[in-house]
Parts: C-alpha cells; structure tokens; sequence
C-alpha cells in the first residue's frame, strides 16, 4: 500500500498482514500481565471509621490518598477500589502524562479563554508536582519527560499545526513547529510531514505508577482495600456511610472518583459516557529496528486527525499504539467482553505499518480495550453533593494521567470547603452540558463519530453536523 504524499489515507478495514500481526497477542492489557503486579490486598469488611474515604483506585483516587495523607498524617484515611488497583482506565491508557488540564489548547481556549491562561500556568505546576513527587516518594514508573511530538500524517494538516503552534506562542507557551526535514532528525515516517512539539509531557508506565502510589499511600498511613465495590452513599447527619457488598465506613468526607464506570450519584450518569478505545503492544523491538524508524528521541507521538493515533515507547522498547476510534455502546454498556475487538486491533496492527512499513512483520504481544470517562466539554468536571461532604471527580476523557492530581487536590479543597485559587475557577464551578437520554444519546454520538470520519476523508473540512455541535458548545477539534 502506498502511504507516501498527500494522497495517502488510512485504510478503513483491517488487512491480512495486519490480522496476522495480532493473531497471537495476548488478550489483556500489557501493564497487567506482567510478574511484578502486587498481590491482591484484602478487601473491606465489617464496620470502620475515617475521616475521609475515597473511592476508587486509579490515579485520581489514589493521589487524593497520597495528598491528604501528606497534607494531615493525623487524618485518618480509608482507599477503595471495586476491583484491584489500576484495574480501570489507570491501567489501560497509554501513559501520556500532560500538563494539559483542558484537554489540549484549542479546547481550552474554546472553553475557558479569560481563565487560560491560570489553567496554563497550573498544569505545568501540576506537571512538576507529579515529577517531583515520583522522586520524592520513591516510586519507579519509568517517567521520562520527553515531550510530545503531534504529527501531520498528511499535508492539509500542516497549516493547522502551525496555527495552533502560533495559538501557543500568543500564550507564553514553549510550542514549537517541526517541519518535514528537522522531523525526519526525530522520527523517520512516510506519514510525518511536520509537527508540533509540546516539551510539557511525560511518559511513563501507568500501572507502575499507580502501585507506586498505592505503595506509598499505605506507607503513609491510608488503608487500602480492593475488590471492595461501593454499592451506596447515604447521608446520615455530619456523617456518610459507605457501604460496600462486605462492609461499610462511616466517614466525615468522601472523593468519588470511578471514573468510566456507573456513577454513585445517579445525576452524573446524564454528564458522563463511557467510550471504549483500543490499543496494542508490540514486541521489543531489535536495535536496527530502532534505528531504521529513526525515534530517537523517544518523544509521545500522535497524529493530528479527528481520529487520532497515539504511540510510544516503552522502557524495553516496544511500541504502544492505540486510539483512532472512540467507541459508544447503547446504553453506555460497559460489560467487559467489549474489551476484546479483532476488527479494531487489526485496524490499528495495519495503521502501525502505515506509519512505520520498516517493522513489517512484527508481531503485537497484546491487544485490549478500556472504557474512558467523557463528558460534553471533554476535560474533567466535579460534583460536590450531600451537603459539602462527598465531592465525585469525573470526565477527563482520554487525558486524565497528569489531570487527575490536579482533579483530586481540587475534590480535596471542595470536600474540605476550602476556598483557593483553584476552587475559585469557573471551570472548576461550572458542569459540562447533560448528554440526553436514550436513544438519542446512542444517535448523538453515532452521529458525531461518523461526521468525525466524514471531515477526515474530507481534508478535515468539518460538515453540517459537526458545525451544529460547534455551535451549540458541543464541538471538540482534537
């Protein structure tokens, strides 16, 4: 197949050399197949107390745990998780750690442009406290802070780089435009014909990270347990008890942070939808393999589609490549059997060779799905509910790894009714708009991703549809 020039186009259906690619993976997340995952800890029962509780043990809950355990030792806190640790997107994404708390530039300057450039600010501060508290705290996530190289797969996307790049500089922002011959110095591809660096992310490995931070929470005194699924909230005075199949805390504060799966409180499920997005795990690959795709610098890639790519290196030099299609299930359905999707792996086996026809012949060593937490404005919102006493935390749609400490500071400040600077943020104050019922939920998105496609094929030239969701405050160009 021919990928060179601006002519070329993804291929819409997976190919042969693409299936036989993954035909042998392992159907599970790669993160967590792995010797070095933690034995189960045991799971709640009987009847506690805390000062706070916090539910859910992907990064967000987790670095709420961490947070306030660091903040007030004396605070007496308690982790859940449903399952085990980093079990849910934590364990599942790529591992792109952003400073981005907008879910990139142009979304925050369509959103919240009086206040940008504070979020600016505050997402590279949360980038460094994230980097620093690695250090500090002694957890090995293979966190390199290499940057991000957003790709132009073809021509047409160009000029939209560089204007974002110029969007960024109007900002103080340290953004910087690639073209095709100082990139090929970085990456070799038939489908890099420019690109726009951003220095502030860091790659590292999601599910170290995360057991690192569950390590490091117990050390500091928080109680986790895991396969300990909360089944209920209810308000019992000052109070609120937390019940879960085997047990129950009575606690003085809760962060809910469950990310993709059903909300405890049944108002968030009209704010929030779970997507499915799809990846897989190469090999290790060889020094000359390395060197023939000429990624030297082992930047996070992406590319610059409304479908987008992302891809990167891992420590023993694999290659993670995921994204391209969101998928919605009617009723938000989230059964784990969706985790497994052949026509969705071998989609992404055939657009790795795209990007890279040097590694024909590789193989994928796994393949698997997650469910991710989207919203309308597509960056995280908070819902402080029960009089000031529990505060959920949810929506980051895809970009959540560097975002959910900034999240859980924030739910800490709410929960504890302190008034700062972050707390006084119209992002933070404001809720995304409701998605409707079904089915016109099902019909909404079905729609938005076909017109998605469409403007793909179409030299990004967004149709009708998507110029309605544009103007209703809908509309999201990645």
């Amino acid at each position: 197949m021919n990928t060179a020039g601006s002519e070329a186009k993804w291929a819409l259906q997976p190919t042969a050399r693409g299936v036989a690619m993954v035909a042998g993976a392992t159907p599970a997340p790669y993160w967590l197949d792995r010797p070095e995952r933690p034995a189960a800890r045991a799971r709640l029962s009987g009847r506690r107390s805390a000062d706070l509780v916090v539910v859910g043990g992907g990064f967000t809950g987790l670095w709420a745990a961490v947070q306030a355990a660091e903040a007030n030792p004396q605070r007496s806190v308690v982790l859940l998780e449903g399952d085990r640790i980093a079990e849910g997107a934590s364990g599942r994404n790529g591992g792109f750690c952003s400073a981005s708390l907008t879910h990139g530039l142009v979304n925050g300057m369509e959103r919240y442009e009086d206040e940008l450039p504070d979020l600016l600010r505050m997402g590279v501060e949360t980038l460094d406290a994230i980097s620093d508290t690695i250090s500090r705290l002694g957890i090995d996530a293979d966190a390199e802070r290499t940057g991000e190289l957003n790709l132009a797969s073809f021509e047409w996307q160009v000029s939209g780089l560089k204007e974002v790049v110029d969007q960024g500089r109007r900002l103080d922002q340290p953004l910087r435009f690639l073209g095709r011959d100082e990139l090929a110095k970085h990456v070799s591809s038939p489908l890099a014909h420019g690109a726009m660096y951003d220095p502030d992310v860091m790659i590292i490995d999601p599910a170290k990270l995360a057991w690192g931070l569950a390590a490091a929470a117990e050390r500091l005194g928080v109680r986790v347990f895991e396969h300990s699924k909360v089944t209920s909230l209810t308000s019992v005075g000052d109070r609120v008890a937390v019940r879960t199949g085997y047990g129950s805390v009575d606690a003085t504060r809760v962060v809910v942070a469950t990310s993709a799966s059903k909300p405890l409180r049944r108002r968030l499920g009209y704010l929030m939808v779970p997507v499915w997005d799809y990846a897989l795990m190469t090999e290790p690959l060889s020094d000359k393999q390395l060197s023939d795709i000429g990624w030297s610098g082992r930047q996070g890639l992406a590319d610059s589609g409304n479908r987008f790519h992302y891809f990167r290196l891992t420590a023993d030099n694999r290659i993670l490549f995921g994204g391209w299609d969101a998928v919605y299930y009617y009723g938000g359905d989230t059964d784990p059997r969706r985790a497994q999707k052949p026509s969705e792996f071998g989609l992404l086996a055939e657009h790795l060779l795209q990007v890279f026809p040097q590694l024909e012949g590789i193989t994928a060593t796994h393949t698997w799905g997650g469910v991710i937490d989207t919203c309308s404005r597509f960056n995280n919102f908070w819902d402080v509910s029960m009089g000031g006493k529990v505060c959920s935390v949810l929506g980051f749609t895809g970009l959540g790894v560097g975002a959910a400490h900034f999240g859980a500071r924030t739910a800490l400040d709410l929960v504890d009714g302190r008034d700062t600077e972050r707390t006084r943020l119209n992002m933070v104050r404001s809720t995304p708009i409701p998605f409707p019922p079904e089915p016109l939920r099902w019909f909404g998105i079905t729609m938005t991703r076909r017109a998605f496609a469409r403007a793909d094929r179409n030299q990004g030239r967004r149709g009708l549809w998507l110029k309605a969701m544009d103007a209703v405050g809908l509309g999201f160009d990645s």
